[in-house]
């Protein structure tokens, strides 16, 4: 174990996640990068959840149904580490993700360190980077990260200092969260770099199906990604800022093709 270097509290979120927390937990667990600690937050899963995860050594958390934004601030609480990643109990990452994340972030004193991603039904690569870059201005941390229209929390690595000095956290009983979070730590972070190398792998477990939506949830869905819209917008219009690579036909699409996805945690 690399005593000598920083912690990563690494926070997972997860509710009925027995067929897919094992594999997350081994890719963790086989990193190069082993100053890790797992922090495995059960959102009041009725499955083998617990027990597959309690056979591994994390801090394991159990909490009644609350919701992915409940159960990660949950996780911000418990993590001890200098830095923090938010992974999601259906996705992976590459064997040197944590070690790419946190060369550049260290290096240079960010707040926050930026990796790329990968759909796995699509395969395409999604802004990963060719080198390390470090970025102060708004526009130039949401030119390289897309946030305001690729807004998942897990690509980054965050500061523990600057998430909890700030503040921040998830807004509980929404959906499409991340991207809300995500936005604000990018606008209040002094500094953002690129890591090359660091690979997640975004794995979509859901149907997808609108049609197996209630119509109490499909107006639930549209309020969150009212919310979510207006909350991106508001930050622009207020600290006078643009946001790269948004017009409202294409943001809604986006946000409408992130809320039919069941992500990890029921919300």
């Amino acid at each position: 174990m690399q005593v000598d270097q920083p912690l990563i509290s690494v926070v997972i979120p997860v509710f009925n996640g027995s067929a897919y927390i094992k594999n997350c937990l081994d890719g963790i667990f086989s990193q190069s990068y082993d100053r890790l600690e797992v922090i495995v937050v059960d959102d009041g899963s009725t499955d083998a959840t617990a027990a597959i995860a309690g056979s591994y050594p994390v801090k394991l958390i159990q909490q009644k149904n609350k919701g992915v934004s409940a159960a990660r601030n949950l996780g911000i609480h418990n993590a001890t580490g200098q830095y923090i990643h938010f992974m999601d109990a259906d996705d992976r990452i590459n064997k040197d993700f944590y070690a790419n994340l946190l060369a550049p972030i260290m290096l240079h004193g960010a707040d926050i360190s930026c990796g790329g991603m990968v759909n796995e039904k699509s395969k395409e690569l999604t802004h990963s980077f060719k080198k390390v870059s470090v970025h102060t201005s708004i526009q130039k941390k949401l030119q390289v990260t897309y946030a305001g229209r690729i807004g998942y929390v897990w690509r980054y690595l965050f500061c523990s200092d600057f998430i909890r000095s700030n503040a921040l956290t998830f807004p509980e009983g929404r959906i499409i969260e991340d991207l809300v979070f995500s936005m604000e730590a990018i606008f209040l972070s002094k500094k953002l770099v690129t890591a090359p190398n660091a690979l997640y792998t975004y794995v979509d477990t859901s149907s997808g199906h609108v049609a197996s939506k209630t119509e109490a949830q499909l107006k639930k869905q549209e309020e969150d990604a009212v919310f979510a819209r207006e909350f991106r917008d508001r930050l622009a219009r207020d600290n006078n800022f643009k946001i790269p690579g948004v017009n409202q036909g294409r943001i809604r699409y986006r946000l409408w093709r992130a809320l039919n996805k069941v992500r990890g945690v029921s919300s």
